[in-house]
């Protein structure tokens, strides 16, 4: 389960998204979000204001390609 900590969000994916188009999982407290990386959009959210998904989507998108190279090394494994 590879995840990293930006801007105070566990940010990463699960071993079983494999399959799945690249994506990123959201984490904090009890929120969750998922979030496609291309091109970057909320697929779902629970539990985050629409203030704080902005927030997350303007941070995905900042690290868009650092969070894809996470993706494409892990599962080429």
């Amino acid at each position: 389960m590879p995840f990293k900590i930006i801007d105070g969000y566990k940010v990463g994916f699960y071993s079983l998204d494999r399959g799945e188009p690249p994506h990123m999982h959201v984490l904090r407290g009890d929120n969750e979000a998922k979030i496609w990386l291309v091109p970057v959009e909320v697929e779902w959210n629970e539990g985050y204001n629409t203030r704080e998904l902005n927030r997350i989507v303007g941070l995905i998108n900042e690290h868009q390609q650092e969070l894809l190279e996470m993706w494409n090394d892990h599962f080429s494994q």
